[in-house]
Parts: C-alpha cells; structure tokens; sequence
C-alpha cells in the first residue's frame, strides 16, 4: 500500500503529464484549468489542491519540462567516454531525443520561451537554464581546451546552445522536412570544427 506522499507524488505526476498534453493541443495561452482536469480524469477541485492557480500550473509545468531535459543529460553523460567529443556529444543527442522522442516537451519548452516575453518568474527560470546550459559547456573546454582564449570559451557555449534551440523551431515549422539525424550530425562538427580550428591557430 502506497504511503501518502508516494500517493501524492503520483497524483501530481498526473497532473502534470495532463498539462502537458494539454499545453501541446491548446498552447498556454489556450490551456484551461478545466481542460487539464477533464485530461487528468480529474475533478477540477482536485486539481486546485495541487496548484491553486493555472499561474501555479504553469511553473510547476516548466520544471517537470526543465527536469526532464536535465535528467536525459545525466542519464547520456554516464554513458558517454571522458573526452571532448564524447562530452559535447551529451548536448546534442539529448537535443536530438527531446525532438524525435519527446516532442511534447520540446514544443513545451518553446512555448515556455514566448512566455518568457511577458511573465518575468518563467523568464528567470529560463535565465537560470540557460545560464547552467553554456556554463556546463564551458566547463568542458576549459578542462579540454586550458590554452583556449577566453573570448571563445564564452561565446561557444552561446552558439552551441543556439544550434540545439534553432533545431526545435525547424522541426516545429517543417516536421516532415526537418532531417535530425543530419542536422545534429552536422551542427555537432561545425562546433568540433570550430574549436580544432582556435585551438590550432591559439
């Protein structure tokens, strides 16, 4: 029998996993607490105990999507060999899996950032991820690349991350067009590339 903050945990995964859903169909701006209530198979009460606000709903929607993309990177980085290649290969694939596997998060995410524009407390945490995303690339140059100037190992991680994002806009536009596999394939070499290329001529 299930304690009741196993209980609770589940009941809150349910909700969340609704809002999602319903956050694909309706985009935020369209998405209603009842709806979320009607997916979850919920009454809208119930829902209301776990957040009380569609405001609440939403903040706690953006870091179950931030948590899952943190938790693909930490399952791919156990996986992967301790060398540059190996470690920037982490960014992309869990990229290239959110949008050939996880594409409600993706589109989550994206709708997320239009928010940013005019909600500040999604805007922050948007900051915060970011910020972790460059920082966490940059951590990996300067244990790899020490001689690398440090103008280019603080803007690298901006184009890195530009890369991955600009992915889920295109695979957003233009499903059936949108080749990943190549995309990825490619965007991963312009940025080995480039730091073969600074470091050579460092």
């Amino acid at each position: 029998m299930k304690d009741g903050s196993s209980q609770y945990a589940n009941t809150n995964e349910k909700v969340l996993k609704a809002a999602l859903k319903v956050v694909n169909q309706a985009t935020i701006s369209g998405t209603r607490m009842h709806l979320i209530a009607e997916e979850a198979d919920m009454v809208q009460s119930n829902v209301h105990y776990y957040y009380k606000t569609k405001e609440d709903l939403l903040e706690g929607l953006q870091e179950h999507v931030l948590g899952e993309f943190y938790t693909m990177q930490d399952s791919l980085r156990k996986k992967s060999g301790d060398t540059l290649q190996e470690q920037l290969h982490i960014f992309f694939q869990q990229k290239k899996r959110m949008i050939t596997k996880k594409k409600e998060y993706d589109f989550a995410e994206l709708d997320f950032v239009v928010q940013s524009k005019i909600k500040p407390t999604i805007q922050g945490r948007f900051q915060k991820y970011y910020m972790e995303w460059r920082d966490s690339i940059r951590e990996i140059l300067i244990r790899f690349c020490p001689n690398m100037d440090e103008k280019e190992k603080e803007l690298i991680p901006y184009l890195a991350v530009s890369l991955l994002e600009g992915a889920s806009i295109q695979s957003l536009v233009d499903p059936k067009d949108f080749d990943a596999d190549g995309y990825f394939d490619m965007a991963e070499r312009v940025v080995l590339d480039h730091i073969q290329n600074v470091t050579d001529n460092g």
